[in-house]
């Protein structure tokens, strides 16, 4: 199989503009993230896919590859069908900008479950265990529920599943942003609209689920932070320095 990782790049980002060319530590947010999907050896090629002539240079400036998206997008995944659209790949990975913590084992442990046929993997995303209440509760963090084969039933910013019983034991789970796609799979969800799901949580995956497409989630341990506040850029400096 030919692997090659995306990292979709939006300089304007709602919630925290510009955190992705924010200083950290040494270097910018943009940069950890590539330079550290690089070092997992596990992609014939990695790119930044950006809508930013500032993160197109940063990246290219300091030996990275990237490609400038020719048209706007909603999402990151759209981003990245435009630039694979004629390329010979079998399966995308799709890195959020804004995870500078990225490391070999886990997207080793999510680019397993394509190597099984009887599975028939379409698309497959990470997720960990949350265990503060604090986490659990806020809404910066995805929370996804899943079934007895490791699928995703819903993805939402509320506490999913609602604790309505106290007597039966939970596992919260949150969705981290890093996804694996077969190209076909990453094509087909550029021609579907926008779902209702999708619009009102602000999570492009749900538009998989709602066209009936299953998404594989493996567990993962911590993956360190994932920048949307600037709290969370003082928190990521703060385990880098340790």
């Amino acid at each position: 199989m030919k692997i090659c990782a995306f990292i979709p790049a939006r300089y304007a980002a709602t919630r925290f503009p510009a955190k992705l060319m924010q200083p950290l530590v040494d270097k910018s947010v943009i940069r950890h993230t590539y330079d550290n999907t690089v070092a997992t050896g596990l992609f014939s090629d990695v790119f930044v896919v950006t809508d930013s002539t500032i993160i197109f240079d940063e990246i290219t400036n300091n030996g990275g590859k990237a490609i400038m998206s020719i048209r706007s997008h909603e999402s990151g995944s759209d981003r990245i069908a435009e630039a694979i659209a004629d390329l010979d790949i079998d399966v995308v990975v799709n890195v959020q900008g804004d995870e500078p913590f990225v490391k070999k084992e886990p997207l080793q442990k999510l680019l397993e479950v394509f190597k099984d046929p009887a599975q028939n993997v379409r698309v497959a995303s990470l997720m960990q265990v949350l265990t503060s209440q604090q986490n659990i509760d806020d809404p910066n963090n995805v929370k996804v529920a899943i079934d007895k084969n490791s699928n995703a039933l819903f993805f939402s910013r509320s506490v999913i599943p609602y604790p309505r019983s106290t007597e039966s034991p939970i596992t919260y789970y949150e969705h981290i942003g890093v996804y694996a796609f077969k190209k076909e799979a990453l094509l087909a969800f550029t021609n579907w609209e926008m779902t209702p799901l999708e619009a009102a949580e602000k999570i492009e995956c749900l538009r998989y689920l709602e066209n009936g497409v299953a998404i594989k989630m493996v567990t993962t341990n911590y993956m360190g932070v994932e920048i949307d506040t600037p709290e969370d850029l003082e928190k990521a400096a703060k385990l880098l320095q340790q």
